[in-house]
């Protein structure tokens, strides 16, 4: 099977372990909004028998679908389900549901039903398979409550490189503050306006933030420059459209999500 994105990716492993090869499009650290397909994505796609995205628009110019359309395989959008956060004045959904554990048992029961379609013969061993990772995911969610309760409210103030971090903050109590919107790219909700900037900046100072973070799928520049004009430290790296390499604490979501949270509890005790 293929999936569009590391994290995708990663719920598919833990739903089928060995019985399917799981490949991903997008390798660590590159972003969905803005990837250009290549040929050999388009070969790999055409060996495949099941596709998965996010969905919700998080691939630019939604480009695993058309991947799977072209050759007419099925494709499942793993958001599908989840309670969205509304953008662009409710026209949109934002497609980063997956920072809320909650939402990724959505993303995990979707592909758990949609391998066990294809494959019916084995659906008990994927629902068991997907049962332990639920579990895993709940208890992922009470150890994120508990390292960010020395967080006092007021200090919640999460800013990062792009509009990646809201369903953290509404699961988490947090309030999220950005220089660029939903998407990296040049879509609407994209790039970075002067305005958007300022208000920032402007947050950054008011709410007396002591750290901001820069993301692993995004340049740091604009992050350090804004950390530079509002006289704040960078605080650390945060995974957000990708996972980490092969290796690396965020080699996996639950890795990934364990080693935001220190990441973000450290930088804002």
């Amino acid at each position: 099977m293929v999936c569009s994105t590391t994290q995708v990716a990663d719920f598919a492993r833990q739903v089928v372990g060995d019985r399917m090869e799981v490949r991903s499009i997008l390798a660590a650290g590159q972003d969905p909004h803005v990837y250009e397909i290549k040929p050999n994505d388009a070969q790999l796609v055409s060996r495949s028998v099941l596709c998965f995205d996010n969905g919700w628009h998080l691939e630019g110019a939604d480009w695993m679908r058309k991947l799977a359309a072209n050759a007419k395989k099925p494709i499942t959008s793993c958001v599908t389900g989840a309670t969205p956060l509304e953008i662009e004045g409710g026209a949109a959904h934002d497609p980063h549901a997956w920072f809320s554990p909650a939402n990724a048992a959505v993303y995990v029961r979707n592909i758990r039903d949609a391998v066990s379609e294809y494959d019916p013969d084995r659906k008990d061993e994927y629902h068991a398979r997907s049962q332990l990772y639920l579990d895993q995911l709940r208890s992922l969610d009470g150890w994120v409550r508990r390292q960010l309760n020395a967080i006092p409210v007021e200090k919640r103030i999460l800013v990062t490189s792009h509009d990646a971090f809201n369903y953290f903050c509404r699961e988490f109590n947090f309030t999220p503050a950005t220089p660029v919107g939903w998407s990296t790219g040049s879509e609407v909700g994209g790039g970075v306006t002067p305005e958007r900037r300022r208000e920032t900046v402007d947050s950054i100072r008011s709410f007396g933030v002591r750290s901001i973070f820069v993301e692993t799928s995004v340049s740091p520049m604009l992050i350090r420059q804004i950390a530079d004009e509002a006289g704040v430290q960078v605080g650390g790296t945060l995974y957000s459209d990708s996972m980490g390499p092969p290796g690396s604490a965020g080699e996996t979501y639950i890795g990934m999500m364990r080693e935001n949270v220190l990441t973000i509890a450290e930088g804002l005790k």
